[in-house]
């Protein structure tokens, strides 16, 4: 017999049990589910109820007592699964596994299904979009932007392979004054090719571009305000240009051929931030030659992007260009429907989305989470320039996604938190209930380096690029100490897959509303809690396995007498019920968490018990069958987090 679920065939066993003894003593109505938790102490048993202390409202009896009785009701004849019950406590039921047949049904469910072990299907699946990174494309991905894309693709490994039909979708915010910046700047210098990896080489285009033509600005701005006799302002207006110019000194230093030619081409034209403005409009407006511009400066980004994130193993179904939908009259189209509600109001150009009248017209506040007295903040459609904005655009592609799917989740961080429950709010105020109430928005929050302040337009940022190629190199060093047998072409495969399971790991392990701090003495360690360090300990089993030289014939798994091997197996059975808990509330770091605390299990259980040497033979068959299920299920956990399990390290 074999089982995707081993746990849940023990839980059943138990509740089966309970029900029994329940309807013996006619209180069979007054419970209809049984919930299970993990006692505090192992010796304690393997599962426990509190159901006793619920069922005491009803009948008037200690807790306790009610525990004894049941437990004396039980048929211990049927009893499979479970070798005793218990009564303990204040009146917990506490249920100890018979692990000669739950190590036999776990070892060999894992074994058999290999691959597909643990992977429970879903009942119900669903057409799903995961949008995630949709990093604009100015400059390199960034270890600030890094934690999206390892999010994002560990989210859609495990809906996946939950069985829902997944979708990962790019969002290119290609539309808006940045983008118009980095092409003017761009055109500036006549379009020319990339020395070195395009996404670096428009990062520094934009970076000094945005920084000349906002010193320009501020410039003007002074002029105009001492013409006034503005002090205040004059005093303000001062304060920014000095900042910018400290900026524009830095990058100077940096790049000083690119800042000289670009400041050069600026300073030839009368009012940059017109021509800026002018651009975006015309992009905006669909006209060919600001298409064309843009477009190119996007796609030569873009590569970079793809080359990166294609190392990191990150890929998309769909790359969806946001002024695609500008250009196709959706996003006009939107803008009439939300125009012909009561919650849009017009000042002077300025369209603004009333979203606190709506979650009041529509009582909202209850659905949405929301507090008493927390006001919506209104939302701004249309400048008074006419161009729309990121929100405005994104209720479009909100409309669009759902044409194609049933449930949408954004992988966006949290600072994003009010534009998409603006979003969701203008969903319902357009009658697409369904839609709001299907769009998840799986919120993130920041990565921190110590002793390291980042800044864009500074151009100090550490590319996800030098992140990895960081990695990998600390990963080699550690590989050529441990490993020195292994070939020079094996040490640098080897490297690649633990440097870029190092960086994964590390930004996907902590819940993701808690912040990451992304420290290299953590992200590189081959003795605790690190992508190496389970890596490292799958790399173990396959070699134990190896050297056996042989597959496991006779176990006998009632041999398994150690507390840590049952300790194993109880973990072996745990993975299907952790990775469906860490699907169904979108924690992928329930899944690092699982697989750490296996490497730990697994590598105490190695250094204190042989498993080849083992007597009897069957004994050792057994250890083997251990072993092969742990290797098994550390694959399967990393390679749902985007991870890869070497079998030689």
């Amino acid at each position: 017999m074999i089982s995707e679920n081993p746990l849940a065939e023990l839980k059943k066993e138990c509740e089966a049990l309970l029900k029994e003894a329940t309807g013996k003593l006619q209180m069979a109505e007054l419970l209809k589910q049984f919930a299970f938790e993990k006692p505090p102490v192992w010796e304690f048993g393997q599962l426990a109820t509190s159901a006793c202390f619920e069922l005491a409202k009803h009948v008037g009896e200690k807790p306790l007592v009610l525990a004894q009785q049941l437990v004396k009701a039980m048929d211990k004849a049927k009893f499979q699964l479970v070798k005793e019950v218990s009564a303990a406590g204040g009146g917990y039921i506490n249920f100890h596994a018979n692990f000669e047949k739950l190590s036999a049904l776990t070892l060999e469910s894992v074994r058999q299904l290999d691959s597909e072990y643990g992977l429970v299907k879903t009942e119900k699946p669903k057409k799903i979009i995961v949008e995630h990174t949709s990093v604009n494309p100015l400059h390199p991905i960034h270890i600030g932007q890094a934690r999206n894309p390892m999010l994002g693709d560990a989210v859609a490994r495990m809906l996946s392979a939950r069985g829902h039909k997944v979708f990962r979708h790019y969002y290119v915010d290609d539309v808006g004054r940045q983008t118009a910046v980095i092409a003017y700047g761009y055109k500036k210098l006549g379009k020319p090719k990339p020395a070195e990896k395009p996404d670096h080489f428009i990062g520094k285009i934009y970076t000094v571009t945005s920084c000349l033509v906002e010193i320009n600005r501020l410039k003007k701005e002074l002029e105009r305000a001492k013409m006034v006799s503005a002090e205040e302002e004059t005093a303000k207006i001062n304060r920014e240009l000095d900042d910018w110019v400290s900026v524009a000194f830095e990058l100077k230093q940096k790049y000083p051929d690119l800042f000289e030619k670009l400041l050069e081409k600026i300073n030839e034209d009368p009012d940059p931030e017109k021509s800026i403005g002018e651009l975006n409009r015309a992009y905006e407006a669909g006209e060919e030659e600001a298409k064309r511009l843009i477009r190119e400066v996007s796609q030569l980004c873009l590569e970079g992007f793809k080359e990166t994130l294609s190392r990191a193993g990150v890929f998309y179904d769909s790359w969806d260009w946001e002024s695609d939908l500008v250009w196709s009259g959706l996003v006009a189209e939107v803008l009439q429907k939300l125009r012909q509600t009561p919650f849009v109001t017009a000042f002077g150009g300025v369209l603004e989305f009333e979203a606190g009248k709506v979650v009041e017209f529509l009582d909202l506040r209850e659905k949405l989470g929301l507090r008493k007295d927390y006001e919506v903040p209104s939302l701004t459609l249309v400048r008074a320039d006419g161009t729309t904005l990121y929100t405005t655009r994104d209720i479009a592609y909100t409309i669009w996604k759902f044409s194609k799917a049933e449930k949408c989740i954004n992988v966006i961080g949290m600072e994003q938190s009010l534009a998409q429950l603006q979003l969701k709010i203008a969903l319902y105020a357009l009658g697409y209930r369904d839609y709001a109430e299907n769009l998840v928005h799986f919120a993130y929050n920041l990565v921190t380096l110590p002793g390291y302040k980042m800044s864009s337009r500074r151009g100090r940022y550490i590319t996800l690029d030098e992140v990895l190629d960081e990695a990998i190199r600390r990963a080699y060093e550690e590989v050529s100490k441990r490993s020195p047998q292994l070939s020079e072409d094996e040490k640098r495969k080897v490297a690649e897959i633990v440097g870029v399971g190092a960086v994964r790991y590390a930004l996907v392990e902590v819940d993701p509303a808690k912040p990451v701090e992304f420290n290299w003495d953590r992200v590189i360690n081959f003795e605790k809690n690190s992508a190496p360090y389970i890596q490292y300990t799958h790399a173990r089993a396959c070699s134990i396995l190896r050297k056996a030289a042989r597959k496991p014939e006779r176990p006998d798994y009632g041999l398994l007498k150690e507390k840590l091997e049952q300790e194993l197996v109880f973990t072996l059975a745990e993975f299907p019920e952790t990775f469906i808990e860490a699907v169904e509330t979108l924690k992928p770091n329930l899944l690092a968490d699982y697989a750490n605390a296996l490497a730990d299990k697994f590598n105490t259980f190695y250094n204190a018990f042989p498993v080849i040497k083992a007597e009897p033979p069957e004994l050792s068959d057994a250890r083997l069958a251990l072993v092969d299920a742990v290797r098994i299920v550390l694959r399967n956990a990393l390679n749902l987090i985007g991870i890869t399990a070497p079998e030689r390290m």
